[in-house]
């Protein structure tokens, strides 16, 4: 065996990481600890948005982490806050918020751990959401009688450009599995990538949700493994049998 060789054969898996931060750092140390070499890819630009001080709320919703600097600005540290999940919940202690629960999962859990917790005669609810999204999640509780005083937290707007490591691994075979947190995030991974030389066809990937795996399977990624759970622990979960499949084989 040639040391090139050898080299070859000592080199870890490696994996794309697609989400932007906060998250996206988090995510490639613990793929590294999995035994991947991980690769990172935003994916989007995310742009803050000022949010005045807001009286008169009973509780803030949260359906991003990318919402909580808006959240720093708009509200007391002792409001109650609901997140849409454990990462987002855990980011807003870390921040000083005393009163914060996980809905565990994505907007309907939100709404429903909303509705378990309070009526509509506990005030106006605050959401802060990203720009064009949350409409539905606001719709959803307004039509269970609530007050939702809706807010856009922070704008996004696609990398068109992935980093060159990535295009350069992605060229000589360096990849062999993506992780994709939102649908957003794929479509714009797969836009990025059509317009290189990069293939697609056949390549395995990991979805947060069902949405996020159409998205990727109508682009030629395959087999896509789907979370349980639409959160990042359930992709790890994924990541790290992936990770013993590929040690194993």
């Amino acid at each position: 065996m040639t040391e090139q060789d050898g080299a070859a054969h000592n080199r870890k898996p490696g994996v794309l990481i697609v989400r932007p931060e906060p998250g996206l750092s988090e995510t490639v140390e613990a793929a590294r600890t999995l035994g991947w070499e991980p690769f990172a890819a935003s994916s989007l630009h995310i742009e803050p948005r000022f949010v005045p001080q807001q009286s008169g709320v009973a509780a803030a919703l949260v359906t991003s982490s990318q919402s909580l600097p808006a959240l720093e600005q708009a509200v007391a540290r002792d409001l109650p806050i609901f997140a849409v999940g454990d990462a987002t919940s855990r980011r807003a202690r870390e921040r000083g918020f005393t009163h914060v629960e996980s809905a565990s999962g994505n907007a309907g859990d939100l709404a429903a751990l909303v509705r378990a917790r309070l009526t509509p005669e506990n005030g106006t609810l605050l959401l802060l959401s990203g720009k064009g999204h949350g409409a539905a999640l606001a719709a959803e509780l307004r039509t269970n009688g609530f007050r939702v005083r809706r807010r856009v937290a922070y704008a996004s707007r696609p990398q068109h450009d992935l980093p060159s490591p990535v295009l350069r691994a992605w060229q000589q075979g360096e990849i062999s599995l993506v992780l994709s947190f939102s649908a957003g995030s794929a479509r714009t991974l797969c836009r990025a990538l059509r317009s290189t030389d990069c293939v697609i066809r056949n390549m395995p990937a990991i979805a947060i949700s069902a949405a996020t795996a159409r998205v990727l399977e109508h682009n030629g990624f395959r087999p896509v493994r789907t979370a349980a759970h639409p959160d990042a622990a359930n992709m790890l979960r994924l990541l790290g049998a992936a990770s013993a499949a590929v040690s194993s084989g």
